[in-house]
């Protein structure tokens, strides 16, 4: 399905969700990001029940994290699971997180990037940059990054498949990039800009953000070596699920989002189910889930856009002025970038 019509988009919302995928994880590091609520916090339960070494839940606030522990404990019974925090918002905070993973000096199986977010107004962050953008589409690449040669090197060292799920939407087949944005050089600086982010753009801006999502992972693996025990990166889309992501929304946007919630949303439990599935699901076509979109499941087809040339072109340009932002931001990404990806 290349493109989504409202009829399917409706269709899918309605049908049955497929079941929970499960695996041992036992020896092994999960970590997901946004992980104190929502898709975040259900998939984190499903983990917990699957008996990982380790079980990461990585949150913004310190409160709201120490209580979703807690709660999570209660409810699985599941001990071997530890709060960090990370702000999205916030650069250095991603920053501080990867050093001090690299100085755990543990293993990573398996990497969950879950938070994002969705407003209609420009809201720039203290590191100048629409929030938006710098949540969805620069702190998650980021981290991504600055993360990835501690799972390479948990696939070198224990045999393991390890596997970065990157959390997309269908929306994406909605989001509507302008070609003279895409041609018209610094990409991300002009989405980011308030004179470009009208009422128009921002009510389409977390369309725009799942496309980058979509563009990051496909970029990211086509420049990963393919080698046994390579790191898997996929993109998954949760469906639209009942959550507090469109907690920042207002007025008439709002009053919809409360009336499609009710009347078309699947649970965070169901959606989760396929955050799961990209972390562990597919046993022995793992191949397969190399730079795929999945959805109910299984391997989608992403957007036309995104297959054409200009798509293409764009993704690559996009993956560019990413690579830039970030190498002046830590200087580590541009070893990461030397020593674990290819041309």
């Amino acid at each position: 399905m290349a493109r989504l019509t409202l009829i399917n988009f409706v269709r899918e919302q309605w049908s049955t969700i497929p079941p929970l995928a499960t695996a041992n994880l036992a020896g092994k590091t999960v970590v997901v990001v946004g992980a104190n609520t929502g898709l975040g916090f259900e998939a984190s339960k499903h983990f917990a029940r699957m008996n990982p070494k380790r079980l990461i839940m990585a949150c913004r606030n310190p409160n709201k994290g120490e209580a979703a522990v807690g709660r999570l404990k209660r409810e699985t019974g599941f001990e071997a699971v530890e709060l960090w925090i990370i702000d999205l918002a916030n650069f250095s905070s991603v920053s501080e997180f990867s050093r001090e993973f690299d100085d755990d000096g543990g293993r990573l199986d398996i990497l969950v990037q879950n938070a994002g977010i969705q407003t209609t107004d420009h809201q720039e962050t203290s590191d100048g940059w629409e929030i938006t953008i710098q949540v969805n589409n620069l702190s998650l690449p980021l981290l991504a990054l600055l993360l990835l040669p501690r799972m390479v090197e948990t696939g070198r060292e224990h045999g393991a498949i390890p596997r970065l799920v990157v959390v997309a939407s269908e929306v994406h087949y909605w989001a509507n990039l302008e070609k003279a944005v895409l041609e018209g050089g610094d990409i991300l600086r002009t989405l980011s800009s308030k004179e470009y982010c009208t009422p128009e753009i921002m009510a389409r801006r977390y369309f725009d953000s799942k496309l980058l999502n979509i563009f990051f992972m496909r970029a990211l693996n086509d420049r990963l070596p393919k080698s046994p025990g390579s790191v898997i990166v996929n993109g998954v889309n949760p469906g639209y699920c009942y959550t507090n992501l469109g907690q920042n929304l207002s007025g008439v946007r709002a009053l919809l989002d409360w009336f499609m919630e009710r009347l078309l949303s699947h649970t965070a439990e169901e959606g989760s189910r396929q955050l799961v599935w990209a972390s562990v699901g597919g046993a022995g076509t793992e191949d397969e889930l190399r730079g795929a979109y999945i959805s109910r499941s299984e391997i989608r087809e992403v957007s036309d856009f995104v297959l054409t040339e200009d798509g293409m072109t764009a993704q690559n340009n996009i993956w560019d002025e990413v690579i830039n932002a970030l190498v002046r931001l830590d200087s580590r990404v541009q070893k990461r970038v030397e020593n674990y990806l290819v041309t």
